[in-house]
């Protein structure tokens, strides 16, 4: 069974990366950076903020919000030392492969299709029904037939209901962001760019116009009473709240997958990856603060607590009778939603393309596109996959599998640092994840606790979904495996095996 268990050395991972240059490398410290808070500010923070303290944490959903931080920061770590060390385009695919074995990878790899695919087609859906709700409020109906998933009863102008076809607003942002990634990365992270400015606009006019606004006397007390149910405020409200929380620091490892597009990724991942993870803990702090001192925390359980909490704190301002405070909100949760879609089909598309570069995939996958040095065919397949699916399907567990998926991945991070860090500890790295032995085994015992925390019907999906991959993996990608083949020249086999050409 050793064959299960072959593994990429990190030197010669490093030499086929210096030796492929089909990717264009065109993205900076900025570009990764706006990567990483397009992928991670959402609507988390315009509806968890609200949720989490009239539910779990009241006032104190700042610190279940600086736990989910410090949580996600040790994972940011780990893959940090990973995304300069082996700066390929798998990212915790790869890493797992240099590590723990081709099984492990493949199991990662799958596990990334959780965490990016489902990611973005569920944030496609919630796109849509924004996008609809600012049309209307201007005066644009879309017809409902076309604009939710089918099957979905919705109600007409005149009143009458009917069935829904398909979203084709889902379809629409879809396209748009396939279009995008298959042009270039550098359009792509320029567009990227764009929308991230614009909806940290909207949260800097939040926070500047309602920070006026604040009464000290809403938080207390800052940590309400526990009713007698755990996580229903309390100490172990703030833990639950953190749990609920830590799905919107979602996102920030895609950057990583963008390792072999970086001018310098040696100096510039580690910078994206933990510079885009800060500035989003600091605004998610800000935010929380402001928005339970402006309003009573008991207030808050509304689908739109940002836009109640501006109202309430005098900026509701109209033009022709529109508010507008409301419309700024919806804009800036569609940028929001934009730049996730983005990044989550960036991410999936770049795992696709290491696969199939190692052969677990059918080789057409990682076709480089001559002119714009993008990987075509797969970000055409994934944003096929992820419109079809957008367009049909309604929004159920797909915010858990992706979280589960994504933890999933953290703990296997997190592992393989310090397997890596005992089996080659002479290797030059760029960026050292600081207190290896405490960040990276707190990383992935934080992650395993947030698994633990998730619903049966999660996990049961989990499970159906990797005995699906390992049934795909016996099929084609064992047989297909560039180590299998002896083709690589990449192949190493754990201690006591023997190398393979």
């Amino acid at each position: 069974m050793k064959w299960l268990l072959r593994r990429h050395s990190i030197a010669d991972l490093q030499a086929d990366t210096r030796n492929d240059q089909r990717l264009k490398r065109a993205l900076g410290a900025v570009n990764l950076t706006a990567l990483g808070v397009g992928a991670i500010v959402g609507t988390g923070i315009f509806v968890l903020t609200g949720t989490v303290a009239a539910q779990n944490s009241g006032p104190a959903v700042v610190l279940s919000f600086a736990l989910a931080g410090v949580a996600s920061v040790f994972a940011a770590l780990c893959y940090s030392e990973f995304a300069t060390l082996v700066p390929v385009a798998g990212s915790a695919y790869t890493y797992s492969y240099a590590t723990l074995g081709e099984i492990f990878a493949w199991i990662i790899g799958w596990d990334l299709i959780l965490e990016y695919a489902l990611g973005a087609i569920t944030v496609a859906i919630g796109w849509s029904g924004y996008a609809v709700s600012l049309l209307s409020s201007l005066g644009i109906h879309l017809p409902p037939v076309y604009s939710a998933a089918r099957g979905t009863i919705v109600t007409l102008a005149d009143g009458t209901q009917t069935t829904a076809a398909f979203n084709a607003p889902a379809i629409f942002i879809v396209a748009v962001i396939t279009t995008l990634l298959v042009v270039g990365i550098k359009e792509s992270a320029t567009f990227n760019n764009i929308i991230v400015v614009v909806k940290l606009s909207v949260v800097a006019l939040f926070i500047a116009g309602a920070v006026h606004a604040v009464n000290p006397a809403n938080w207390h007390p800052f940590i309400p009473r526990n009713t007698g149910t755990f996580g229903h405020f309390g100490w172990s409200g703030v833990v639950m709240g953190g749990g609920v929380v830590f799905f919107a620091y979602i996102g920030f490892d895609a950057v990583s997958t963008a390792a072999q597009e970086a001018r310098n990724p040696q100096r510039d991942m580690p910078i994206g990856i933990i510079a885009s993870l800060l500035v989003c803990t600091l605004l998610y702090l800000v935010v929380s603060a402001i928005a339970t001192g402006v309003m009573p925390y008991t207030e808050l359980d509304v689908p739109d607590p940002i836009a109640k909490v501006a109202d309430h704190a005098g900026m509701g301002l109209s033009v022709h009778g529109i508010s507008l405070m409301p419309l700024l909100i919806k804009l800036g949760a569609i940028a929001g939603l934009s730049s996730v879609v983005l990044v989550m089909a960036l991410g999936q598309s770049r795992v696709f393309y290491s696969m199939s570069h190692d052969g677990l995939l059918p080789p057409f996958i990682n076709m480089v596109h001559p002119r714009f040095k993008t990987p075509w065919i797969t970000s055409i397949m994934t944003g096929i996959g992820i419109a079809f699916f957008a367009a049909l399907l309604p929004v159920r567990e797909a915010g858990s599998l992706c979280s589960i998926g994504t933890l999933l991945a953290f703990v296997i991070v997190c592992s393989s640092v310090l397997v890596l860090r005992l089996r080659e500890p002479n290797l030059q790295r760029a960026f050292r994840t600081p207190a290896v032995w405490f960040v990276a085994p707190a990383g992935a015992l934080s992650a395993l606790v947030l698994m633990a925390a998730l619903p049966w019907p999660t996990w049961r999906r989990l499970i159906v979904w990797f005995l699906i991959g390992m049934v795909v993996y016996s099929l084609y990608g064992h047989r297909h495996s560039k180590l299998n083949k002896g083709v690589s020249g990449r192949a190493t086999l754990l201690p006591g095996g023997t190398g393979q050409k």
